[in-house]
């Protein structure tokens, strides 16, 4: 316990010694995953942190929120290191590539970002979507992405030229968040009719 309103999101650190939370109260907290004691407290968003993603080398956090940004925090030090603006309304999703050298973003703007996590510049726009992006994922070797909306699809990019190669779509579904298999051949998504689908994209 800690956070003084809703709990949006967690994550745990690639070490499985931490965990971090975004929060309404507009922070993110990471906690000791053994004792469960807050001892980190970040504190410089706007508004409600809607999502909190930790790097695949467990020293960054990167967390996205209704104040339009995401922000890319040093997770031993607390810092919020680089502030990333350009979607025009809340930031619902974020997750790193493999790699740890981009970032993905999904929007109420009804667009996908993607970052560059040391400069901070946003070097692709995704736009095709029709309603909020409510989730973004890298496939595991770092080629593709996958973006669920609630305009009833999954969109899967090639995350380097930013080119739209499948849609998967529902008659009726709004899709809450998409994964990837560890091996890359199947997404899974759940959406808000309480039902788990999974797609075959290779």
């Amino acid at each position: 316990e800690g956070h003084s309103k809703y709990v949006n999101s967690v994550s745990w650190s690639p070490d499985g010694k931490y965990l971090s939370s975004a929060s309404d109260d507009k922070t993110v907290k990471i906690w000791d995953a053994k004792s469960g004691e807050c001892i980190r407290t970040l504190e410089v968003h706007l508004k409600d942190v809607w999502y909190v993603s930790w790097s695949p080398d467990g020293k960054y956090l990167a967390s996205g929120s209704v104040d339009k940004t995401v922000k890319i925090w040093n997770a031993k030090h607390g810092v919020c290191i680089r502030t990333l603006e350009g979607h025009s309304n809340r930031v619902i999703s974020v997750c790193w590539s493999p790699d740890g050298k981009y970032l993905a973003s999904g929007s109420s703007d009804e667009t996908v970002k993607i970052w560059d996590a040391k400069s901070g510049v946003c070097i692709r726009t995704l736009e095709g979507h029709s309603h909020y992006v409510w989730s973004v994922c890298w496939s595991p070797d770092g080629k593709y992405l996958a973006s669920g909306s609630t305009d009833s699809t999954i969109i899967i990019w090639d995350a380097n030229s930013g080119q739209k190669l499948k849609t998967l779509k529902l008659n009726f579904g709004l899709f809450r968040s998409v994964s990837w298999s560890p091996d890359g051949k199947y997404l899974v998504s759940c959406d808000r009719n309480g039902t788990i689908r999974i797609w075959g994209v290779k």
